[in-house]
């Protein structure tokens, strides 16, 4: 089964819980074990599980890709400004799979799923997720 989430994001960089709607997805699929894929479109969005306690952590990822990748040094920057956004989204990945474990997601009590954006705002971004069966279940 394979659905499009839509979220719009308020901020240049920040990090968006998905959780509920991937596990809201993974109901409506009525898919008790496998994977889930879940994936971000676009070349400046990426997908990251991270801890869900506090938002700190969530504020110290961008501020890390913030340090590590500064804006308005690189040759994309000739072209539209992003070339942060682009080598950020690069070096966290556009996708993350997770474990299906009796109609759960096999995340820990302290990890979520984050649509990471780092060219916001956006009044639309598009996330697929994919939810694959076991076939020995």
């Amino acid at each position: 089964m394979r659905e499009s989430l839509h979220i719009a994001t308020k901020s240049p960089e920040e990090l968006v819980d998905i959780t509920p709607m991937v596990q809201h997805c993974v109901q409506k699929s009525g898919i008790q074990n496998g994977l889930v894929a879940v994936y971000a479109q676009g070349a400046t969005g990426a997908i990251m599980i991270q801890e869900n306690w506090d938002d700190s952590v969530q504020l110290d990822v961008v501020h890390l890709l913030q340090k590590m990748i500064p804006k308005g040094v690189w040759l994309h920057d000739r072209q539209d400004g992003n070339g942060d956004a682009h080598l950020k989204a690069g070096l966290v990945g556009p996708s993350e799979t997770i474990p299906l474990i009796d109609g759960r997601l096999g995340l820990s009590q302290w990890q979520n799923i984050f649509f990471c954006e780092f060219d916001g705002p956006r009044s639309r971004r598009t996330i697929i997720c994919t939810v694959l069966e076991d076939g020995h279940s």
